[in-house]
């Protein structure tokens, strides 16, 4: 059977159901990936909200670093996620698992919008607010990779990149509808009313929305289905260890670059904005989803990119784009919002390139029968390392330094790893290097 993903099939021969399937499998991944990203970055959103509410404290540091960390735990989650939603994609079919993912972060944003606060119910708020984020964390873990490897494998060749985009698309959508919903939540509440029971209204959205997702993902077809079964009798996890470590220690590389740019400005901007530098709470949501809606908006148009002038070279631009813009851009935003709205637009630009190159290249380090598992592992493991630590570990170099521009660093420091990781997969043989493009 033809590999989907390694393009050995001709091009040329691409019939018009196939353009149906490759259109369907890439509006449900995307659709399904933009619904379970805004359920996951919510918390993100409110965490300055929701922090005195289960972390009472007569600092508000001490309870936004310790809201943070919770946004952390989610993340120790997500490998183990990726490894069994890997598991059930890899040896029953994809479109199974991507099915369950989006069932069990739909139930875990719903309990989210119905938790008790601390004044409420005293420690086990706390509890219950960690146990529903693991639940989230672990939903996730099987989402991007499913989805990533689902569009590439229904995609041609020559299109991967075109395709591809529609996941990063979704997840960059999902942050800015979330910000859109957080923002519109802030303007029609009074504060008080926001801290009583304004925050619970976007969580307690999701039923409608992954009700909408489960119609669409339910029609589109299985890319590994018929031959499934025909995989490795090892777990597909242990497969990956022993067959494929580089390809795995490279998708941690690239997911870290990737997640480590992003999230900082995907979470981290808006607490920089407001709490850093002063601004309104409201105006900065709405910089905020109209920021990231841009760039989602422009993953398309990085995909075509992508494929025209090659997924290795989009990416290195890009990653070098972070490095060396963010630091000065960061330097000036305490002039005006708009100011800082614009410097904050020229820093997340770059995330259309490192998002597209990364979701396009994984899938193409792993054999099909491990597919899924290795691309959630590698980009699970780099989530854990340099998404998910992102804003606490900005909230935290503020507090130690005193330095509001420090956590530029860290974006540094993750773009120069993302470069070198690149850079091995670039060192590849020849027919790899066509392959990626």
């Amino acid at each position: 059977m033809t590999d989907q993903l390694t393009g050995s099939a001709a091009t040329t021969g691409w019939r018009t159901e196939d353009r149906i399937r490759a259109r369907r499998a890439a509006i449900a991944g995307g659709v399904g990936t933009l619904i379970e990203y805004y359920d996951f970055s919510l918390y993100g959103y409110l965490a300055i909200v929701m922090a005195p509410l289960f972390f009472p404290s007569s600092d508000p540091a001490t309870a936004l670093l310790s809201a943070l960390a919770v946004f952390g735990t989610a993340y120790l989650m997500r490998p183990l996620g990726g490894i069994v939603f890997g598991h059930i994609g890899d040896r029953l079919g994809r479109k199974k698992a991507l099915l369950a993912t989006l069932v069990c972060m739909g139930l875990g944003s719903m309990a989210m919008g119905f938790l008790p606060n601390h004044a409420q119910a005293g420690i086990w708020a706390t509890v219950l607010l960690v146990v529903v984020r693991m639940v989230q964390g672990f939903s996730a873990g099987g989402e991007v990779g499913g989805s990533a490897t689902f569009i590439s494998e229904s995609a041609p060749r020559h299109l991967k990149a075109t395709y591809g985009a529609f996941t990063p698309l979704g997840s960059t959508m999902g942050f800015a509808m979330a910000a859109a919903v957080a923002g519109t939540v802030s303007a029609l509440t009074t504060d008080a009313q926001l801290e009583s029971w304004g925050w619970r209204v976007p969580f307690l959205l999701a039923l409608p929305l992954t009700l909408l997702c489960l119609w669409a993902r339910s029609r589109v077809e299985e890319t590994h289905g018929e031959d499934a079964d025909s995989g490795p009798v090892q777990a597909p996890v242990v497969a990956v260890f022993r067959r494929q470590p580089l390809a795995l220690l490279q998708s941690v590389g690239i997911s870290l670059a990737c997640n480590g740019t992003a999230y900082i400005g995907l979470t981290y901007m808006s607490i920089h904005l407001m709490k850093s530098l002063g601004y309104e709470r409201t105006p900065v949501y709405w910089i905020a989803t109209a920021v990231i809606g841009v760039v989602a908006l422009a993953m398309p148009l990085g995909g075509m990119l992508a494929d025209r002038i090659g997924r290795l070279r989009f990416t290195v631009i890009s990653l070098a784009g972070f490095a060396i813009i963010t630091y000065p851009a960061m330097a000036v935003m305490h002039h005006s919002l708009w100011i800082a709205a614009i410097a904050y637009l020229l820093i997340m630009v770059n995330t259309v390139g490192t998002q597209v190159g990364s979701y396009t290249l994984m899938p193409l380090l792993f054999d099909k029968d491990v597919r899924f598992t290795g691309v959630a592992m590698g980009w699970n493991l780099g989530v854990v390392i340099a998404g998910g630590t992102a804003p606490f570990v900005a909230v935290w170099l503020v507090e130690k330094t005193g330095n509001v521009l420090s956590p530029a660093v860290f974006v540094i420091v993750a773009a120069v790893i993302g470069l070198i990781s690149v850079a091995g997969v670039a060192r590849r043989s020849k027919v790899a290097q066509e392959q990626l493009g």
